[in-house]
């Protein structure tokens, strides 16, 4: 059975975003050693686009090769002109509304995302399922979600997009390893308590 991870970015209050969704405020703190972390230990993390763009396109997948994202998500890249965000990934986007997908390598999933969830899960593969957000996808799979990979940020927002966009509901992880950075990030894993 894969792992489905929540691979995600927030503020010490444990925000993703703005109220908007836009994360734009955590980028600063992408320095030298922190890239070379996210580079050397999750490569496929990185959008194709940014990939090229530093010149790291060629390195392989560690960890996932698969990527479920909300729509929320995708219409960051949609908004570029980039259809296919992740094509170094199996690309999956949960939208209700999107009708058509824009790209044939990326698979829409409108109904059933939580037994679409699952099967991608029960697949005989190597990699896990990378959780790309996200507040109300990951709210949603939350009862499926088995680690959680948070890069928190030296930030504090006050408000915005939360983590998980769920009704209150106390479900418990436990802390796998930290890890600090120079700049005042820290990279906590969680595994999800059984």
């Amino acid at each position: 059975m894969r792992k489905l991870t929540y691979y995600i970015a927030c503020s010490i209050d444990g925000f993703i975003g703005d109220p908007q969704g836009d994360a734009a405020a955590m980028y600063a703190f992408v320095d030298e050693e922190f890239f070379g972390f996210l580079a050397a230990e999750y490569p496929e993390t990185i959008a194709t686009p940014g990939r090229r763009q530093m010149n790291i396109d060629h390195l392989p997948n560690k960890r996932f090769d698969t990527i479920v994202q909300g729509r929320a998500s995708y219409d960051v890249a949609l908004k570029e002109g980039v259809t296919s965000p992740f094509a170094h990934l199996r690309e999956y986007v949960a939208s209700r509304t999107l009708g058509e997908s824009p790209d044939p390598h990326v698979e829409i999933i409108a109904d059933d995302l939580l037994g679409r969830v699952r099967a991608l899960k029960a697949e005989d593969s190597a990699y896990d399922v990378y959780l790309c957000g996200g507040a109300g996808i990951a709210g949603e799979l939350l009862d499926e979600i088995d680690e959680l990979i948070i890069k928190t940020y030296p930030i504090v927002q006050g408000s915005g997009m939360p983590m998980f966009a769920a009704g209150f509901s106390i479900t418990q992880f436990a802390l796998e390893s930290v890890r600090t950075f120079g700049n005042g990030v820290l990279v906590r894993t969680y595994s999800r308590k059984r």
